[in-house]
């Protein structure tokens, strides 16, 4: 574990911070937030062409980039950071690294070259109505067929579903529970028997919708059954990704509530002079900064593939997921009557932060893991 970064990583945080400030103020996101897409197709083919992004922890042979998730980590903190609406956590994390961990190498050298260059844009749906996170809530079935497989059931909370170019989905054998008989799918957007809904969440800045499969044929990704592992590998890697991201959006909020202590004035004082808003700073300050270090220790133990990474990705979720609603609390109220107004952008990262509290579980659920990957 290296405790800094290296000075190419802190130069590629820097020209990409300049690059979404430019290309994220919060009048856009404001203005991407209320259409349908959620993103800007023209920034994205930017940020893909001319950065490489969606394809950073994707291996050279694939087509990517071949960093590793501390990158990766990094890309994901200035983008929550930023507040930057865009498919990348659905397309460059979710489902990118669902192929990585189950697919063939035929299929990886298929699927994985469009989606580093941004060409195609994916989507994993594996949570359904009952809201669990785990495989063991999976109730869609694929029912084998004579060229290929039928899928029936319906997913729900899939980032980006709606527009993805391609769905990869976590099937269960009829008959079978727990993680037995579990598979990955993959089939194109506009598969006969698929239907799309947008879904109104507190969060408009990440779009999610609910997906419905009603025999729809799909191909088989990797071995049939044998999902169990690349899916609890794939979640883990996502949680450390969340945790990074939120760490972004918590600091920003931070020296955001920071600099208005020290603008506005009351009784001949600026309010960062007060006590109270001092320890309400300092608090911020500890929060942010602890949970800094269990993201980029989770980001270092998933660059390694460590023995420890289940473990740690779930202590950094729960870390980082107080963090940021907590902070997004405490700027609110530091800004007083205005921080509640729609005018104010606070409310952007106020959401934001409570909808990744709970995006792939909340800290209670994380910590439970945590003691059962400790073997308490």
């Amino acid at each position: 574990m290296n405790f800094s970064f290296t000075d190419e990583q802190d130069e590629f945080r820097v020209f990409l911070r300049r690059f979404l400030e430019d290309k994220s103020p919060t009048t856009e996101v404001r203005r991407l937030m209320e259409t349908d897409e959620g993103y800007d197709e023209g920034v994205w083919k930017q940020l893909s062409t001319d950065l490489g992004l969606p394809g950073v922890h994707i291996p050279e042979r694939y087509g990517g980039q071949g960093f590793g998730f501390e990158e990766l980590g990094i890309v994901l903190e200035e983008m929550g950071r930023a507040l930057f609406c865009a498919p990348y956590f659905s397309s460059a994390v979710l489902a990118t690294s669902a192929i990585l961990n189950a697919a063939t190498e035929e299929q990886k050298l298929k699927l994985l070259p469009p989606l580093a260059s941004g060409g195609m844009r994916a989507a994993l749906a594996f949570t359904e109505d009952n809201g669990r996170w785990d495989s063991a809530g999976v109730t869609a079935t694929a029912t084998p067929s004579s060229n290929g497989y039928l899928l029936d059931g319906c997913k729900s909370y899939v980032l980006d579903g709606h527009s993805a170019d391609l769905i990869v989905v976590l099937a269960r054998r009829p008959g079978s529970s727990g993680d037995e008989g579990l598979s990955f799918f993959t089939l194109p957007s506009n598969a006969n028997g698929l239907s799309r809904q947008l879904l109104t969440t507190i969060d408009p800045t990440r779009k999610q919708a609910r997906l419905e499969f009603q025999s729809v044929r799909a191909e088989l990704l990797g071995e049939e059954g044998a999902a169990a592992g690349p899916i609890a590998k794939t979640l883990d890697q996502a949680a450390v990704c969340l945790a990074n991201e939120m760490v972004g959006g918590a600091e920003r909020l931070r020296v955001s509530a920071l600099d208005y202590s020290l603008m506005r004035v009351q009784f001949g004082r600026n309010i960062g002079s007060f006590q109270t808003i001092k320890h309400k700073c300092a608090d911020m300050l500890i929060d942010v900064e602890l949970a800094k270090s269990a993201s980029y220790f989770a980001a270092s133990a998933a660059a390694e593939d460590a023995d420890d990474l289940p473990a740690v990705a779930s202590l950094a979720k729960a870390q980082a997921s107080e963090a940021y609603m907590q902070t997004a609390i405490n700027t609110v109220q530091i800004h007083g009557g205005i921080g509640f107004t729609w005018d104010n952008d606070t409310h952007l990262w106020f959401k934001r932060a409570k909808s990744s509290e709970v995006f792939l579980g909340d800290p209670s659920y994380h910590r439970e893991l945590l003691l059962q990957r400790w073997g308490i």
